[in-house]
């Protein structure tokens, strides 16, 4: 008894030792991470958009993906916003671009959103990953919200940026172009690239004052749900009356919601449910 009581013990030390080592693997080496400090915040867990959407039972596409990360990161932008004088919809489009829509190598790994490099000014932890050149040095952050105020502090805090400050905060496409202007990316087709980004998902819309609402999907499907909806996972002996009954709503209004032929519903199936 004590034997496996003391096996058990080992194990949880184990675990909680692995999951406080502040480190990042590659494919070459493992880099110690320095407690960073880029950024004096209240500290906010962020999921990243792979870990929001495992496990899936199919690939998301990438609207899928583009909903998710702005349901996650859409608010953080905007309080930067509000701080920092940046505009939201620039923030996204260039989170979106440099993390490969939140999936990227760079986030996953080292939560570090905007591709932004170590510089001699950096002590926290490191990940090597080729841009440019091969094996560059890349920041590494303890949670996605950091990747973002050490943004804004890196945009705001260095002169080259500082004709940034004086456009309109809701002139995105001067931002797209002073950034590439001022040496933010090698890229000559990144100001096209943002542009494209903020026209394609109205990223413009996170530029106001007010919370932008995102539709939520689910994590099983990618299944997009409007924010008076709910989701239904069918149980067994579950029937379209019952269901409807369950909710109190008409069976032909879950019927077209879910585009449901020939009355046929199946174990596990998910439904949206449609307000009352």
């Amino acid at each position: 008894m004590h034997y496996r009581l003391g096996i058990l013990l080992l194990i949880g030390f184990l675990f909680i030792s692995c999951s406080t080592t502040k480190s990042v693997r590659n494919k070459t080496q493992v880099v110690s991470q320095k407690k960073a400090e880029p950024n004096k915040i209240k500290k906010q867990e962020t999921k990243s958009v792979a870990a929001a959407v495992i496990p899936p039972t199919r690939s998301l596409t990438t609207n899928e993906k583009v909903n998710i990360y702005l349901q996650l990161f859409g608010p953080i932008a905007q309080e930067e916003m509000r701080i920092y004088k940046i505009p939201a919809s620039i923030t996204l489009a260039q989170g979106l671009l440099e993390s490969g829509f939140g999936v990227g190598r760079l986030a996953v790994e080292g939560n570090n959103h905007f591709g932004i490099k170590c510089h001699n000014d950096w002590t926290g932890g490191r990940i090597y990953h080729d841009d440019d050149e091969k094996g560059e040095c890349f920041r590494v952050y303890e949670n996605a919200s950091e990747s973002y105020r050490d943004h804004s502090l890196f945009l705001s805090n260095r002169n080259r940026y500082a004709f940034l400050f004086r456009l309109g905060k809701k002139d995105y496409q001067a931002w797209a172009r002073g950034l590439k202007k001022a040496g933010y990316a090698t890229d000559p087709k990144y100001p096209k690239k943002l542009i494209g980004l903020i026209m394609r998902y109205q990223l413009d819309r996170f530029d106001g004052k007010d919370p932008v609402v995102v539709a939520a999907i689910s994590s099983k499907t990618g299944r997009k749900v409007n924010q008076d909806e709910k989701l239904y996972v069918v149980e067994k002996g579950d029937t379209l009356y019952s269901i409807a009954r369950k909710f109190k709503i008409e069976v032909k209004s879950l019927i077209s919601s879910n585009g449901i032929k020939d009355n046929l519903i199946s174990l596990g199936q998910e439904l949206i449910i449609p307000k009352k």
